[in-house]
């Protein structure tokens, strides 16, 4: 295999990213392709750092020659004051997880909402979407509700503890989705909500090792829903496990982060990943840490 002359350092801003899975998902990647691609973490939190710094953080990458950033939190929306340029769909939801520096310019993408888009059309490939029932309305939410309006739901059932923020989302979706209804609801209305759903996607702690649980009572699923779940540490969730003994069709969190890693592979090379060949990465690099745990 031949190594290409290029190469490309790019690194993960945000609290806690040390022990992220995103950089040896990329380098790998990168060394299948023929890359020389590095990939390094830089920890808020060891740094000793407050999101504040994302701005002096991205001139020192541009000064360092870095070709691009991952943003996570806290630094989505505050990055964005610090950009030249934004993609149209990260605009709207007004966070960037994705920063290439190109001709010393900044330029913001996100690949929340497209990771979750492309982790829904292989993962279940097909699904009804005639109605769907969201849990969480928080940052992530907002992306994977942008997903699926831009896939072609037509009612959207955003479902969060906090009804004002599921309101200001679900206004704030109708707004650019005037086609689909997109609806705020409580969780004591679950009860009325699945029978007439299709499909059922999960956007909140519930069901990480440090919030174990499930995020709605198991005998609201029938076998005829699918089920989706952002989660993936663990990969098989308790709410992923019980519905797949339900005979439900579901899509485990690691396709959407084998997603967004693919969609920002790509953004900072100009080069398409193969998420199958990341997938099979991903989920080899999960099991070390559960055999490890």
């Amino acid at each position: 295999m031949s190594i290409r002359t290029e190469s490309y350092l790019v690194g993960l801003v945000g609290d806690g990213v040390t022990p992220s899975l995103t950089p040896p998902m990329h380098e790998r990647e990168g060394d299948v392709q023929g890359l020389r691609y590095l990939y390094r973490p830089i920890d808020l939190l060891e740094l000793g750092l407050t999101g504040e710094a994302v701005g002096a953080i991205l001139q020192s990458a541009r000064t360092l020659g870095f070709n691009g950033l991952n943003i996570t939190h806290p630094c989505k929306q505050l990055v964005l004051q610090h950009l030249d340029e934004v993609s149209p769909d990260a605009r709207r939801l007004g966070a960037v997880n994705t920063v290439v520096i190109r001709d010393g310019r900044f330029i913001g993408h996100n690949t929340d909402f497209s990771g979750f888009a492309a982790a829904l059309a292989s993962g279940l490939p097909g699904a009804r979407l005639d109605r769907v029932v969201q849990l969480g309305a928080g940052g992530a939410g907002s992306a994977v509700a942008y997903a699926l309006l831009s896939a072609g739901v037509k009612t959207l059932e955003l479902v969060d503890m906090d009804p004002q923020r599921a309101a200001a989302r679900a206004a704030e979706l109708a707004g650019f989705f005037p086609d689909s209804t997109v609806a705020a609801r409580t969780t004591t209305e679950l009860p009325q909500l699945m029978p007439l759903a299709d499909g059922l996607v999960h956007c909140t702690p519930v069901g990480m090792a440090a919030h174990p649980g499930v995020p709605l009572d198991l005998d609201l699923l029938e076998p005829r829903h699918w089920v989706a779940d952002i989660v993936y540490r663990p990969i098989d969730t308790e709410l992923v496990r019980g519905a797949r003994a339900k005979g439900c069709e579901v899509l485990d969190g690691g396709r959407m982060a084998v997603g967004q890693a693919a969609d920002a592979f790509r953004i900072f090379t100009g080069l398409d990943a193969d998420p199958e060949r990341m997938r099979s990465h991903f989920l080899d690099l999960v099991a070390a840490e559960e055999v490890a745990a």
